[in-house]
């Protein structure tokens, strides 16, 4: 009988030359194929919330940025799980994000160059009623 302790840890098997994005992700496949997983999409859902939540309470705290990013990777990590739990490859969903942010404030720009200003010359509210405008094209 192999002795328990001589066994290889399970999340040692992750590669960790992958972007932590990646990795994040293989782990939590690897944990779960060891019966590590919650049951339904519900579960992944609550800890999400729990986990905004901790980030929402460490906002406003002064000299907080260590435990600020730790909850934020918590938050991250949790996050990475959800597209797991849903067969989606989070990095392919954060690059579609990356493609989308950038086309949609390209589009801002121009609308804003078309009208001979910058950026920089709107409010953060004209802003993001263009944000909206160029949200709606995108749909279409």
């Amino acid at each position: 009988m192999s002795d328990p302790s001589q066994k290889k840890p399970i999340l040692a098997k992750a590669e960790l030359t992958s972007s932590s994005l990646s990795y994040a992700f293989e782990l939590q496949t690897l944990a779960a194929q060891a019966g590590f997983d919650w049951p339904d999409i519900s579960g992944v859902v609550d800890k999400i919330n729990e986990e905004l939540s901790e980030v929402i309470a460490e906002i406003n705290i002064q000299n907080n940025e260590v435990r600020l990013k730790d909850e934020i990777g918590d938050l991250l990590f949790a996050c990475i799980n959800l597209a797991r739990h849903l067969n989606i490859d989070p990095e392919q969903a954060l690059q579609s994000g990356n493609k989308k942010f950038c086309d949609r404030f390209t589009r801002l720009e121009q609308i804003v160059g078309a009208e001979g200003k910058n950026i920089d010359d709107r409010s953060l509210v004209q802003l993001e009623q263009l944000w909206q405008r160029v949200k709606q094209e995108h749909k279409n």
